[in-house]
C-alpha cells in the first residue's frame, strides 16, 4: 500500500514569505523616521487639559491667540481673582466683571476674545464658554422645526463665560433690539462675565443697540478699545 506523505504540521515554521512592495515601502518610511515597527508604542492616553480641549473649538486661525492688550489682560486677572474654588480645589468661575471690546475692522478684536479664553484656562481656572457671533445669535432664535429656541436662549444666558463677537454688525429691527436686551439684562443681573466686540463706537452704540443695552454695557463692561488698520488687508497688500 503506497504510503501518503505526511502532512505539515500546523506548529512547523513556514519559510518566511517575501515582503510585498507596499510593506516594504512603508518600512523604509518608518525607519527614515527613525520608527521601530516591532518597538511597542508609548503609552499617549493621558488626560487632555483644559487648554488642549479648548483649543479643539477654537477655529484655527485663532488656536495660538494671546491676550496682549492691557485692558484685557487686566480683565482676565480681575476674572481669575473673583473665581472660587470648585471640585479638586479647581477655580471655577463665579461672578465677575465684563469686557467690551471695540475697534475697527481688522484691529484684532476677536483675536483678542480668543487670547482672552486661552488666558484664563492658563491661570488654572476651570471654564465653561460659548462663543457665537451677533448674526448667529439672531439666526439660531428664528422658528424652525424641530428646534428649542427659548432653551438655547436660556443655555447662552446661564453660560459661566458667553462671548458675543460683532454685536451691532447685523440690521437693527425691533425685534433684534429686544432679543440682545433680553440676553444682556439676565447678564448683567446675575454678574456673569460676558465678552462682547463691536465695531462701533462708544458713542454709536445707544443709537444701534438702543438706550438700555447701552445703558447696562457701560455699567457691566471694562473697555478695551483697538485702534489701527485692517491687519487683514495689510496681509493681503
Amino acid at each position: 500500500m503506497t504510503s501518503l506523505p505526511n502532512p505539515r504540521r500546523t506548529d512547523e515554521r513556514r519559510d518566511p514569505q517575501p515582503a510585498s512592495g507596499a510593506v516594504l515601502r512603508l518600512e523604509r518610511m518608518l525607519a527614515a523616521k527613525g520608527i521601530d515597527p516591532d518597538r511597542p508604542l508609548p503609552d499617549t492616553d493621558q488626560p487632555s487639559t483644559a487648554l488642549e480641549l479648548a483649543d479643539r473649538r477654537i477655529p484655527p486661525r485663532y488656536r495660538l491667540a494671546e491676550a496682549d492688550h492691557p485692558e484685557v489682560t487686566t480683565w482676565v486677572q480681575q476674572v481669575t481673582l473673583a473665581c472660587r474654588p470648585g471640585p479638586g480645589s479647581t477655580l471655577g468661575i463665579a461672578q465677575g466683571p465684563s469686557l467690551l471690546i471695540a475697534g475697527p475692522t481688522g484691529s484684532g478684536k476677536t483675536h483678542q476674545a480668543y487670547g482672552a479664553i486661552r488666558s484664563l484656562l492658563k491661570a488654572g481656572v476651570r471654564l465653561r464658554w460659548t462663543k457665537l457671533t451677533a448674526t448667529e445669535l439672531y439666526a439660531s432664535q428664528r422658528p424652525r422645526q424641530g428646534a428649542d429656541t427659548e432653551r438655547e436662549m436660556r443655555d447662552l444666558m446661564a453660560s459661566p463665560l458667553l462671548v458675543l463677537d460683532d454685536l451691532g454688525a447685523a440690521k437693527a429691527s425691533e425685534w433684534t433690539e429686544e432679543l440682545t436686551l433680553r440676553l444682556v439684562d439676565h447678564r448683567y443681573e446675575h454678574l456673569l462675565p460676558t465678552i462682547f466686540t463691536t465695531n462701533l463706537a462708544p458713542g454709536d452704540i445707544k443709537n444701534a443697540l438702543g438706550d438700555r443695552t447701552a445703558s447696562r454695557l457701560a455699567e457691566m463692561c471694562e473697555r478695551a478699545i483697538l485702534t489701527g488698520t485692517d491687519r487683514r488687508r495689510l496681509r493681503a497688500a
